[in-house]
Formats: structure tokens, sequence, C-alpha cells
């Protein structure tokens, strides 16, 4: 198999790079806007070991499936880079419906509340 780097990876390099640098600081911000300035630290330090560990699991979890589906597909008879194929395509395809799901999650968890609701809950959280 050969490709070419301009072609094949530089793409999906740049969205991955563009996107996380557009999500990141929106999910910090919204992770961190309810948090008192004395549980800041707290907040800001769980928010980055949760996505550390997040990452990392994530990552065993989806190279081990492809890893196993790589294997299966070599023990019916495929060749060493078709199976190769097929198990990043298999993890690829899981990774992109676990990206739909997260999303249609995010539509229906995070709801605007009226702004009033905002106020009481923090003049509570202040008294």
């Amino acid at each position: 198999m050969r490709s070419d780097y301009f072609v094949d990876l530089l793409p999906g390099m740049v969205l991955l790079g563009v996107g996380a640098g557009l999500v990141f600081p929106s999910l910090a911000t919204l992770a961190m806007s309810s948090a008192t300035e004395s549980d800041s630290g707290l907040a800001s330090g769980l928010l980055n070991t949760t996505a550390q560990v997040g990452g990392a699991l994530g990552l065993a979890v989806l190279a081990t499936l492809a890893a196993s589906k790589t294997q299966s597909l070599r023990a019916l008879g495929n060749s060493a880079p078709d199976a190769l194929t097929g198990g990043f395509r298999t993890v690829f395809g899981l990774s992109a419906a676990l990206l739909i799901a997260a999303f249609v999650i995010a539509v229906i968890v995070l709801r605007d509340q009226p702004a009033d609701a905002g106020v009481t809950e923090r003049a509570e959280d202040a008294a």
C-alpha cells in the first residue's frame, strides 16, 4: 500500500488540529462556568484529569478492537494489508458512531436554562 502524505495524511491532521483547537477551549469554559472561585482549582484539575484518562482509555479500547478485528480477519485468510484495513475501518466506524451519539446526547442534555434560573442558583450558592 502506498500513500502520499499531503493527500492522505495532512488533511486529517489539519482537521484534527483545528477541531481540537476550537472545541477544547469551549469545553473548558463550559466545565468551569458553574464552578465557584474556591472550587475552580478542583474543577480545573478534574477537567484535565478526565480528559487525559478518557483519551488514554479510549485509545486503548479502540486499539484493542482494531487488533482483534485484524487478527480475526487474518485467521479467515485475508492478507495482512486487507486485514489491517478492515480492523481500522471497523474502529473508525465505531468512532464515528460514538461521535454521533455524543452529539445527540449533547443536543438533548445541554439545553438553555432560563436566565433567571441561573441567577437564582448562584444567589443561593453565595448565601
